[in-house]
């Protein structure tokens, strides 16, 4: 297994060559039983924008759903703003943005190495349940520990997000 350093020198190989790099957090034994996995990009910060976040999905479909969000950012300079509802990343869902601090279960520690906690700014994609129901609705179809959340849509309501 690397050391923290090895495994910060290899991030920034990839950010110089890529854009970005993508990083899974995955909870051991140690963890409490509601931990859940994570994965986060680090190295849009140097272009000015927050670095993005998805919690509770396996790392291969956060891996690429990340990629695709950053590569908008990166190559098309696209901008993403708290409460966005996107509808063209999760085949036959939507999704939502929401902007937001670190918390206990949502820490970008690679990013806050490479760049500084100071720095360093956050947007979550937030994934609907089955019904296309969010965390923050009435009847979302996971337990809460399923997608822990940096923040909550308050800029408009979901049921006018939708309707945008």
């Amino acid at each position: 297994m690397p050391s923290i350093d090895e495994f910060l020198q290899e991030q920034v190989k990839i950010i110089d060559r890529v854009g970005w790099s993508v990083v899974h957090v995955v909870p051991t034994s140690d963890d409490p039983p509601t931990a859940v996995s994570f994965s986060y990009t680090v190295g849009l910060t140097a272009h000015d924008h927050p670095e993005l976040l998805v919690a509770g999905l396996p790392a291969e479909l956060a891996h690429g759903l990340l990629n695709d969000l950053a590569r908008r950012v990166y190559d098309k300079a696209a901008r993403f703003s708290h409460g966005e509802l996107i509808g063209d990343v999760l085949v036959g869902y939507d999704a939502i943005i929401v902007d937001g601090p670190p918390n206990d279960d949502l820490h970008p520690g690679a990013a806050f190495a490479v760049y500084g906690r100071d720095k360093v700014r956050l947007h979550q994609l937030v994934w609907p349940d089955e019904q296309g129901r969010f965390p923050w609705e009435t009847g979302y179809g996971y337990p809460p520990h399923a997608q822990p959340l940096i923040a909550h849509p308050q800029t408009l309501p979901p049921e006018e997000q939708r309707n945008r």
